[in-house]
């Protein structure tokens, strides 16, 4: 039985939301990456791109996501752009199954224009949501892609229909004892 899963997604995927219901399913703990990064540091993942720009993050995030890929019977809700570094790649694959939540793109920049979503996580780009989601899943969606066990379209599910269906179509990611 796999250890860790893992879920991947652009911002606002409904990662954070689909990990709990899940981990639950699975009788396994969750944890939001970017979450832990703010708990480790004491500063807001904001903070860290002002002063450390993006290069300074993501070093911190890959060092948190390779602590967390380390644990067992874990459900991450990885940073949409922890799968940039390679290395995160394969050690996301390596601890188990990654789930790569596909949401539309009109289902992306609705639900970032909608939740003000850009107060925790600075623009990547400068651009206006549309275009910047559209300019930064053209270089994330082939790397989503090659670390992917299983991708799950979420337009029209809810997170707990996502976590339903993740158990259902990957093998061996049996929970011991599942909760309703």
């Amino acid at each position: 039985m796999p250890n860790v899963v893992t879920l991947v997604g652009y911002r606002a995927s409904g990662k954070s939301s689909v990990a709990p219901k899940l981990a639950r399913k699975l009788g396994w703990s969750w944890i939001d990456s970017d979450s832990e990064i703010e708990r480790r540091t004491g500063c807001t993942i904001r903070d860290i791109f002002d002063h450390e720009g993006e290069a300074g993050f993501r070093v911190r995030e890959s060092d948190v996501l390779s602590d967390l890929l380390q644990q067992s019977q874990l459900v991450i809700a990885s940073g949409g752009g922890a799968v940039l570094s390679a290395e995160n790649r394969q050690k996301m694959k390596a601890a188990g199954p990654v789930v790569w939540l596909n949401p539309s793109h009109s289902i992306l920049v609705s639900r970032l224009s909608d939740r003000g979503a850009g107060l925790r996580r600075p623009s990547l780009t400068g651009k206006p949501i549309a275009e910047e989601v559209a300019e930064v899943m053209a270089i994330r969606e082939p790397l989503y892609r090659e670390c992917a066990t299983l991708i799950v379209q979420t337009d029209n599910l809810r997170p707990d229909q996502v976590a339903r269906h993740i158990l259902t179509e990957i093998p061996g990611l049996i929970a011991e004892n599942p909760s309703p």
